[in-house]
């Protein structure tokens, strides 16, 4: 019997279909998707370099512009640097003269002014910046003439400088800087400077919310006349709307030969030899302040009879003659010394000096006691200003030491 085979047809098994089976309107779209999001990326991209590129002209406009509002001065600046890794951006060759009259120098320079981010301010959730000022110099100038003198009063500084960046300023630091005052009519030509001038202000802000009202420090450090070392230490309350301060300077051993031009103009006199040191200690307290100067001269002489007598002005001999007699009646012999305090209280703004408490010190210095460079306080706090070892203050037991 024959057998019969019966044909099946293949079953159809379902299988997903891949990218290649897809339908060719498919495809497109997602080709066309990634190519927009490329396109919008590029653009970004293109958009980003392009900002950035301009930034710094940008920039430039707008410090120009900023530096620019007051009448008396004008402000010219170079190149604009942008660093958004870290928040900040410079200013090369920032340089702002007084428009009027012919004043020689200007008002401020400096190679490089920066404005940054303060990052460590995050850490008490605040949002401020910092102004570094390298290579600065600041020029006062006396004349006869008000249109030739330089004293920086009438322009808003303070207001440029928070104009000149998007958050508030808490510190402020100065790098390898100068201060100048200078007086081209006077013969001969004055100009008396501290030099190597690096100095801070913390805080300004109060990013720690302190409850004590001195909250800000003000610290600096410079060269008189490139060789006698100043110290000047500051804490004050930004938020006092009259001035509140406690403030501690101090110079030493100045050869006073340095400011024979400051002398011979505003004195009539030539230091033939000396030094000369300075402490100043004021306290002020809602615009009232009191403190005292304190001026030592070491070592000093007025009178050189070789070089006076070929003086062509008598009365400039004369004078030189009184001045130099009187110094020498009322120093302190052991010290070889002429000193005085000089007590100070007040309005800040024109604090009242008490004459015969400053004659009496002198006399004091003289003939009794020999003041020294040191504060009147006993210990390394003056009005609440700690200072270590070896900075402005060099405690020593019983206070204000002094020499009979």
């Amino acid at each position: 019997m024959p057998v019969q085979v019966r044909y099946l047809p293949p079953r159809r098994v379902w299988m997903p279909q891949t990218d290649e089976k897809k339908p060719p309107v498919e495809q497109k779209k997602r080709r066309s998707r990634w190519r927009h999001v490329g396109i919008v990326f590029l653009f970004l991209v293109i958009l980003f370099t392009a900002a950035r590129l301009a930034m710094p002209y940008a920039v430039r406009w707008y410090v120009n512009q900023t530096i620019n509002q007051t009448q008396l001065y004008e402000g010219r600046i170079g190149m604009v640097h942008i660093h958004l890794w870290r928040g900040a951006y410079s200013i090369d060759d920032v340089r702002i003269s007084k428009v009027t009259g012919n004043v020689p120098v200007p008002l401020f320079a400096a190679k490089r002014v920066d404005f940054a981010m303060q990052w460590d301010a995050l850490l008490h959730h605040k949002l401020v910046g910092r102004v570094l000022m390298q290579d600065c110099e600041l020029n006062f100038v006396d004349a006869g003439d008000p249109s030739q003198s330089q004293t920086g009063t009438g322009g808003p500084w303070l207001q440029i400088i928070r104009d000149l960046f998007p958050f508030k300023i808490n510190a402020a630091l100065v790098r390898n800087g100068s201060i100048h005052f200078r007086a081209y009519h006077r013969d001969p030509p004055v100009d008396v400077y501290l030099s190597q001038l690096d100095a801070s202000i913390e805080n300004l802000t109060n990013i720690r919310d302190e409850t004590a009202p001195l909250v800000t420090t003000v610290n600096a450090t410079a060269l008189a006349m490139d060789q006698a070392r100043l110290e000047y230490q500051m804490k004050l309350d930004p938020f006092s709307y009259h001035p509140s301060f406690d403030l501690a300077v101090r110079l030493l051993g100045l050869d006073v030969q340095k400011i024979n031009s400051l002398a011979r103009s505003y004195g009539g006199i030539d230091f033939e030899h000396g030094f000369f040191d300075l402490v100043v200690e004021l306290k002020s307290r809602e615009g009232l302040v009191e403190g005292y100067v304190k001026p030592l001269f070491r070592h000093i002489r007025i009178i050189d009879l070789k070089k006076d007598l070929l003086k062509d002005d008598p009365l400039e001999f004369f004078w030189e003659t009184v001045v130099g007699v009187t110094a020498d009646l009322l120093k302190n012999r052991p010290r070889d010394q002429l000193a005085t305090v000089i007590p100070m209280s007040g309005d800040v703004s024109g604090p009242n000096t008490d004459i015969l408490a400053t004659i009496g010190n002198i006399l004091r210095n003289a003939f009794i006691r020999a003041y020294l460079p040191k504060f009147q306080g006993g210990s390394g706090e003056v009005n609440k200003l700690n200072f270590g070892r070896g900075s402005i203050i060099e405690p020593t037991a019983g206070g204000d030491s002094e020499q009979r």
